[in-house]
Formats: C-alpha cells, sequence, structure tokens
C-alpha cells in the first residue's frame, strides 16, 4: 500500500499517512484563507516569548522578521503550500524554519494549534465583520437616498400581500434602513465576543511556561483573554453568532429582492430594471430578468445551512478540541463571502440598477380601496364609534364593488345616504395624498414623518 511521503508528528508514529488519508485529513485547501491571520498571530506569540524571557530577544526578532518574510512570499506567489504541508499553521512553520534556521522551530513554544487556530480565526472573523458592518453602511446610504428622492412618491402598502393602505415610497425603503441598523448593531455585539482571545490556552490545559496572555491580547487589539482554557480552545459560539447574524442579514436581503423581484413584473410593474443588473433570456427576446435579487434570495438558503451545520456540528463535542472544528471553517469563510457578495450586488442594484415608476406608483394607489380605512377614521372624527363606522364602511365598499366604482367616485348624495355626517369633506380626507400625509403618528408613513426619520438616519450614519 502507497505511503504519503510526510510525515509532520512526532517521533511516536513509525510511518507516514496513506496518501488518501493525508489528503482527506489535510485543511490547506481552505485555511489557507488563515495565513496572512496566522502571521500576525505567530509574531505576537513570538514578541511575547522574549518580553516573557522564555526565548530570548535576538530569537524574538529573527522569528518576526522571518514571518514577515514569509507573508511577503505568500503575497508575491513565492510560497504555495499544498496538502503535504496539511494546514496552513504548519507550512508556516515549516516556511518560516526554512528561512530562519532552527530558531524557527522555538515558535511554537508554548503554543497549540488548538488555541493558534482559535486565535487565527478570531483575528479573521473580527476583520470580515468590520468590513461587512461598513458595507452595511454603504448599503444604508444608497437606500437614504433613493428615500430622499421618493418622499412624497406613494407606493401601495400590502398586508397578506392584498393592498391595505397607501405609503408613502420612502417611509417603505426606510423600513430597509432600519432592518440592516439593526444588522449593523447586532454585529457590533458579535464583535465583542469575536475579539477574546484564546492564545496561551494550549492544547486545553495551558501550559508550564510563564506565558503572559494579557500581552499578546494587547499586541493583537483583542478586548480580553479567555479565563478557562478549556472554553478558549473549543468555543466556537462567536462563529455561530456570526452565522446567526449573517443569517438575520440575508433574511432582510431576501425580503426586499422578493419584493424587487415582484416590483419588476407586468404585473406590478412599479420598477423598470436597468440593463446594468439584469439579463436575458437565451429564447425570448422580450425579457429582462431580476438575476440580482434573484440569486440573493438563492443564496439566503445558502447562509442559513452553515448554521445549521454548525449548530449540528457543535451540539455533541466533548470537551475540548475535537477535528471536527476543522468543518467549522469552509462555513464560515463561505458565508462571509456570501453575505459581502450580496450586501455589494444589491446596493449597486438600488444605486443604479432600477428606476421606479412613479406616475405608475402614483396611479396604482388611486385604483383601490386602501383608503377604506380613512373613511372609517374620518366617521369617528365626527363622532360615530370606530366599530360602528368600521362596519358601515365595509357596507360602502360592498356596494361600491357592486356598481364599479371606487370610494372617490361616490356622490355626496350617495354618501350622505349611507350616513348623514359625511360632508364635502370627504374627498379630500380619502385623497391619496392626504391618506398618507394625515399618517403622522411618531414612526408612521406621514410625509412630515418620513423627513424626520431620514434626518434621523443620517445623523445615525454620521456618528458612527
Amino acid at each position: 500500500m502507497t505511503q504519503s511521503s510526510s510525515q509532520t508528528w512526532s517521533q511516536r508514529f513509525e510511518s507516514a499517512l496513506h496518501p488518501a488519508i493525508a489528503q482527506f485529513n489535510a485543511s490547506i485547501f481552505f485555511d489557507i484563507e488563515l495565513i496572512e491571520y496566522d502571521i500576525t498571530g505567530s509574531q505576537a506569540h513570538a514578541q511575547m516569548l522574549a518580553h516573557t524571557g522564555i526565548i530570548s530577544a535576538e530569537e524574538g526578532e529573527q522569528l518576526v522578521q522571518g514571518l514577515e518574510q514569509v507573508r511577503q512570499d505568500y503575497r508575491q506567489g513565492q510560497f504555495t503550500p499544498g496538502v503535504d504541508a496539511e494546514d496552513v499553521h504548519f507550512a508556516v512553520e515549516r516556511r518560516l524554519t526554512e528561512l530562519v534556521g532552527d530558531v524557527g522551530k522555538k515558535l511554537h513554544t508554548a503554543r497549540s494549534r488548538n488555541d493558534q487556530v482559535g486565535t487565527d480565526t478570531r483575528l479573521y472573523l473580527r476583520s470580515q465583520i468590520e468590513h461587512i458592518r461598513g458595507q452595511l453602511r454603504q448599503f444604508q446610504t444608497v437606500m437614504l437616498d433613493l428615500a430622499d428622492q421618493h418622499v412624497e412618491t406613494l407606493i401601495p402598502g400590502y398586508t397578506h400581500l392584498q393592498r391595505a393602505q397607501p405609503l408613502s415610497l420612502a417611509h417603505h425603503l426606510l423600513a430597509y434602513v432600519a432592518m440592516t441598523q439593526r444588522d449593523w448593531e447586532r454585529l457590533g455585539d458579535v464583535y465583542r465576543r469575536v475579539n477574546i482571545s484564546p492564545l496561551g490556552s494550549g492544547a486545553l490545559a495551558g501550559t508550564t511556561f510563564p506565558i503572559d496572555r494579557h500581552y499578546t491580547a494587547k499586541l493583537l487589539g483583542f478586548d480580553d483573554v479567555y479565563s478557562n482554557s478549556l472554553d478558549g480552545v473549543s468555543d466556537r459560539d462567536f462563529a455561530i453568532e456570526f452565522l446567526a447574524a449573517a443569517s438575520v442579514i440575508m433574511v432582510h436581503l431576501s425580503r426586499l429582492s422578493e419584493e424587487i423581484i415582484l416590483w419588476a413584473s407586468e404585473e406590478f410593474g412599479f420598477v423598470t430594471l436597468k440593463d446594468n443588473c439584469s439579463t436575458g433570456s437565451s429564447i425570448m427576446p422580450q425579457k429582462k430578468n431580476p438575476d440580482v435579487p434573484e440569486l440573493v434570495r438563492g443564496k439566503t438558503g445558502r447562509v442559513f445551512g452553515h448554521l445549521q451545520a454548525l449548530l449540528t456540528l457543535m451540539k455533541g463535542l466533548p470537551l475540548a478540541y475535537n477535528k471536527d472544528l476543522q468543518e467549522d471553517k469552509e462555513a464560515l469563510f463561505d458565508a462571509v463571502k456570501t453575505v459581502q457578495g450580496c450586501l455589494e450586488a444589491m446596493t449597486i442594484l438600488m444605486a443604479e440598477g432600477l428606476e421606479f415608476r412613479t406616475a405608475r406608483l402614483n396611479s396604482a394607489v388611486a385604483e383601490d380601496f386602501s383608503n377604506a380605512t380613512d373613511v372609517a377614521d374620518y366617521l369617528a372624527t365626527k363622532g360615530v364609534p370606530f366599530r360602528e363606522a368600521y362596519n358601515l364602511v365595509g357596507k360602502v365598499v360592498k356596494t361600491s364593488l357592486a356598481a364599479g366604482k371606487l370610494l372617490k367616485d361616490l356622490t355626496l348624495e350617495e354618501w350622505q345616504a349611507l350616513h348623514p355626517a359625511f360632508e364635502d369633506d370627504i374627498y379630500g380626507a380619502i385623497a391619496p395624498q392626504q391618506v398618507v400625509s394625515a399618517r403622522n403618528s411618531y414612526g408612521g408613513t406621514g410625509f412630515e414623518q418620513v423627513r424626520q426619520a431620514l434626518q434621523q438616519a443620517r445623523q445615525r450614519l454620521s456618528e458612527v
């Protein structure tokens, strides 16, 4: 049976891994994503070893400089580790030893791959969270700019996908600004739990060397260190929390995507897709397909799957580290890339890939009974109990439908035949612009409230 020539383990082993098992065992194909974070973490570890006298200051400097050379070699394509390295951590250490000699073998003093990979993953995720939060701000800015243009553009509001009440289009768009504000804040909460250092936890029980964990944590910008070494190497709560937060981001993007898909259809006709963000059909020349929102809607399930996979992975693991945890990285890396790609695509789509058909929108709100609640409110202001008014308006809608009329088409005589409280001002009360403007309660769709909401949202973005 052919064996692998690679053997990275101690002399406890008499032979190398079978080539197929070596391939199966290796993570270098995906954890290469961590290489620069691994180098940064290792530099801090080397500095700590010198700081505490575990190695000499000269040796510490050799390690730091050698690791920087590994970084540059990788960036320039001169260092491309393969399956024989097994993982990124062994790859970096081996390359370092090639560059600086036997002093490179001292780097792993007082450290295990278990706390090393935990540190690398946190450094990686911390950076990606910062990037995603920046993308959320860009998305919000685009949505605010769009909302600014459409404060007095009306759009039908729906419940149960049935016409309900007319809205300011800006108010509708601001709902997504509010959703993504929670996403931004939620990621900030996750960041705080990501930003805790496991470095120095060792394999599971700490180390006999006089290390200074708080020193490396400070060098790496961590806020704190894990107080329990078992927890430090086996915790993946932070990754689960990130995937949960990422899933909620995708929920919000998917909901917006679904609305755009509907709005772009002939049946709705609320938006026109521009050529730079849509594709055609290979057989039907008239088609213009909403590929961006469809892909975002589809990729949402992918992120959900990663969350479920990691929850399933963790639920049965005894303390401390288990090889199963190697499976967290592909899920995490793919979720990060998926969320980042979807946020970028949706930001471009909303900024320059569609145009609202304002004439169609304004006419749409005048073609239905979405002002029926305002008739009931009108009667309530005239002293009619609301529930009585509600039932009466239901009757009005029924008779209007039978007559093929909208509420605005009823004559004053017809109104007064239904109830004597109706006067000429009923027509102004049920005009779409007035229906929207009148909803001036805090957080409502009234134009005054929407302008205040826009101002408040701008202020939130400027304070960060």
